[in-house]
């Protein structure tokens, strides 16, 4: 059975620095490369057949450091349909801060709802709109013919990933955490339907 793997890409120097990042294309820190090397040694038993990302730094190197400790050489597809969440007029600002500037209520609102944006930026929803339909006419069309997928991405768009596999509703996804480095292997059906969930730790 066909294996679709997400990962969500190691820590960021704006994710240390409690920063909204977005599409701001940030790097990774050294914790955030020794996490993505982690992952990969996570995956090794996995024969990938093509890997997909973002137009971000952050994951692309991501990616790079997982399929160089794998050992493999496989397509790789770029795509903007899976950046991060557009976090608009608060993208490059401390969380604290907005807070402050904003109010803590609003934040939260704007951080943990599914269909309300923060200002000139993405919902959740808005970026399930334009994650999904790539997922279907990409993604899922490797998974149908048997391949295994590999997906490095954002916390965001991977939860829309998320609530499509595991059909979630938008109250469930609000509040699914996606670590960083952490690989979460779905084993699928010749039709795309989910068979067996596992998140990957070192140690397990």
């Amino acid at each position: 059975m066909p294996k679709l793997v997400l990962v969500r890409h190691g820590q960021s120097v704006w994710n240390l620095q409690n920063r909204f990042t977005g599409w701001i294309d940030v790097p990774l820190t050294e914790k955030g490369k020794e996490e993505a090397y982690k992952a990969g040694e996570l995956l090794k038993d996995i024969k990938f057949d093509v890997a997909y990302t973002s137009m971000l730094t952050r994951a692309q190197e991501t990616l790079r450091i997982i399929l160089e400790t794998i050992g493999l050489y496989i397509p790789v597809i770029k795509d903007q349909a899976l950046n991060e969440r557009h976090y608009g007029a608060l993208q490059g600002l401390n969380k604290d801060r907005a807070r402050e500037k904003w109010g803590k209520e609003i934040v939260h609102l704007w951080r943990r709802s599914y269909d309300i944006p923060p200002p000139e930026g993405e919902s959740l929803k808005d970026t399930a709109a334009r994650t999904i339909p790539f997922l279907e006419r990409t993604i899922m069309g490797d998974i149908l013919d048997g391949r295994n997928v590999l997906v490095s991405a954002h916390g965001n768009s991977l939860r829309s990933i998320v609530m499509y596999i595991e059909n979630l509703s938008p109250e469930e996804i609000v509040k699914v955490e996606i670590p960083t480095g952490t690989p979460i292997v779905y084993e699928l059906d010749e039709n795309g339907k989910l068979l067996n969930k596992e998140i990957r730790h070192l140690g397990d």
